[in-house]
């Protein structure tokens, strides 16, 4: 199953929810809805800087991640990043296509 790194920031109403209920419940939140649409999460962080929470979720595909990114951006209480995760095995799988490619020039 696909893993991804969700990337949340927090705007003021999101800040605002997020005081009145707490980290730990916005976290069971979380991993209810990935369990809902067939994954899981694999980790939950809050953190300092541009990004307010972390998470890496297994969901079965992109369009479920899309769907859930689309849920949280359309809420207007985050702004939401998605980041496709591969194995080392995904990339050992890649380095043995032939794509063909030409640099400029050559």
């Amino acid at each position: 199953m696909p893993r991804y790194l969700f990337q949340v920031s927090y705007t003021a109403d999101g800040i605002r929810g997020l005081l009145k209920e707490g980290g730990s419940s916005r976290r069971a939140m979380v991993a209810d809805l990935a369990g809902k649409m067939g994954g899981s999460i694999e980790s939950f962080y809050y953190a300092f800087g541009d990004d307010d929470v972390y998470v890496i979720a297994e969901v079965p595909d992109h369009e479920t991640a899309a769907a859930i990114s689309f849920a949280v951006s359309a809420s207007g209480a985050a702004t939401f990043k998605t980041v496709v995760l591969l194995t080392p095995e995904e990339i050992d799988a890649a380095t043995k296509k032939s794509v063909g490619y030409r640099p400029p020039g050559a």
